[in-house]
Parts: C-alpha cells; structure tokens; sequence
C-alpha cells in the first residue's frame, strides 16, 4: 500500500511540476521581449542640408556601429513630425529632436527615452553649457531695429514643432513683452522650414523678422551663409535644455548602454573630439525626462 501512495505522490508531484513549468513558459511567452536589430537607424530633425549635417555626425556614427556591432543606417527627415512618427513608427531607433518635438514624441509614448545633450561651447551669441536660446532677428539697416517698429511686418518661424523657433516666441514673446498675440503683432506669420532657412529669409529681405535658436543661428554663420554683424537680436529667450539625443526604451538593456556610453564618452577618443569640434561642443552630459518640464509648462 505504502508503496503506490509513493507512486501517486511522485505522479502527482511530476504533473505539478510539468504544470509549473508550462505556466512560467507561458508567461515567458507573454512578456515583451526587448528589440535587438541588426541594423540602428539614426535621424535628426532638419536643420540646416540634412546631407551636410549628417557628416558632422560620421565619426560618431562609426564609433556607435564600432561599440554596437550593428550597421547604423541614415533616415532622411523631411520636417520635425516626419522624425517623430519615424520614431513612433519604430523605423528609427536612435534620434536628435527638438526640446518640443521630444515632448510631443514622449507625451505619445514614454518609451521615446532621452539619455544625452550636448554641452556647448561658448559660440558668439550661444553661450557654454546645455542650454541655448530663442533669439528674435532682423537685418541691420534695414527698418526694423526695435520690437516696436515690428508691428505690422512679416515673420518667419521654423515649423510648428519647433520649441525655439514657434513655441517660445508664441508662449513666451508676447507675455514677457506685452504684445498680442503674433498673428496679430504681425502682419503675416510664415513657416521657413529650418532655422537656417529663417536666418538667410532675414538676411535676404524675403521676411522682415525671424526667431531662430542661438546655436543654430551660429552654424548658418559659420557655414559662411551669412555674417553675425549683419543681424540684430531684439529678444532673447530664458535658457532652454538642449536638443534631447534619444532612442527607444524598448531596445535591449546592452544595446541602449552601449548608445548612451558611446554619447557619453565621445570627448575620450580622438574621431569622438572631431564630432564634438564639429558641432561646437565640448563633450556630451547626461539628460532625462525631467529636465524638459521647463517646456512642458510652457507648452501647457
């Protein structure tokens, strides 16, 4: 008798087991596994020649594919959405966006994470650090040397998710100077498509103003497009957080450290000093979602 309730017991004890197992498989199965592709692809907002831009990211770009071992291919934007939805889309893993853009990016959803910004250089009218301004621009010589000569004229923006160049000078301008709103103050309010793009409209005389973001304005002077002497600022913004370098949470724990330390460390080899003197920086520091609460506030 002792003998078979031994047996039913090692029976039964066997089909818990089994039972247990096949339920830790089965949730297993249900857990989301985390995302290692083969290949990384890498975007930015559009700034100034997207091709241009991308060359000052290629030493970085190697070393990302050098510490990844993944191939890192380029998603060309068209407009500040385009890299968002791509994100959103999961066609882009790893993206530079706008302040605003990451807002809206995050806000849709939380696994669009920062881990990096740059930390400037001091640069003409950007100053050192992880921080830059909305500057409001117009050509010496021409009419407009005050905000109050404005009234009336024709403004240029960036694109309606651009934080420097639509959502500082929309919630922040006319508060802080008590004015109407811009589509009011002005008498046309148009969308330039880059910050670069506003720059050179002013300096050409196709828009009588723009609000452009300091160290952006500095490139499109560096580039030799246009002379720093040849602008007035009649408005500067309070600091902003830099662009926010993000990837998606949802690729694997490895995969996004070797991203984030490859940002992070960039300053410690010699093809990582190269990208960093080509966009002006000095090295790259750490970010997270909470040091872009100051646009959150702003935007709502």
């Amino acid at each position: 008798m002792s003998l078979s309730i031994t047996r039913r017991l090692a029976i039964a004890g066997a089909g818990t087991f089994a039972a247990a197992s096949l339920a830790a498989r089965g949730r297993a199965a249900a857990a989301p596994q985390c995302e290692d592709p083969k290949v990384l692809r890498f975007s930015l907002i559009p700034t100034q020649d997207s091709v241009r831009e991308l060359g000052y990211y290629k030493p970085i770009l190697d070393l990302l594919s050098k510490n990844t071992g993944k191939k890192i291919e380029f998603y060309m934007p068209t407009s500040y959405a385009s890299v968002v939805e791509a994100l959103l889309g999961k066609w882009v893993d790893i993206a530079v966006l706008g302040p605003e853009s990451y807002v809206i990016a995050h806000g849709k959803d939380p696994n669009i994470e920062v881990f990096a910004t740059y930390s400037r250089k001091a640069d003409g009218i950007q100053p050192a650090g992880p921080g830059y301004k909305s500057v409001l621009i117009t050509r010496k010589g021409s009419a407009f040397a005050t905000i109050e000569s404005l009234k009336g004229s024709v403004l240029a923006l960036v694109d309606p998710a651009s934080t420097s160049g639509s959502l500082i000078p929309k919630a922040v301008f006319p508060k802080d100077r008590k004015l109407p709103p811009l589509d009011q103050y002005f008498s046309r309010v148009i969308f330039s498509g880059g910050h670069d793009l506003s720059t050179l409209a002013v300096a050409d005389g196709k828009v009588d103003a723009a609000f452009v973001a300091t160290h952006r304005f500095m490139e499109t002077v560096h580039a030799g497009r246009v002379k720093q002497d040849d602008f007035n600022v009649l408005w500067t913004s309070p600091l902003l957080p830099q662009d926010p370098f993000v990837y998606r949470a949802t690729l694997c724990d490895g995969l996004r450290k070797a991203i984030a330390d490859t940002f992070l460390s960039v300053d410690q080899t010699e093809d990582g000093r190269r990208y960093l003197d080509n966009v002006r920086s000095e090295r790259m520091v750490r970010m997270t979602d909470a040091d872009y609460d100051i646009i959150r506030s702003v935007a709502h």
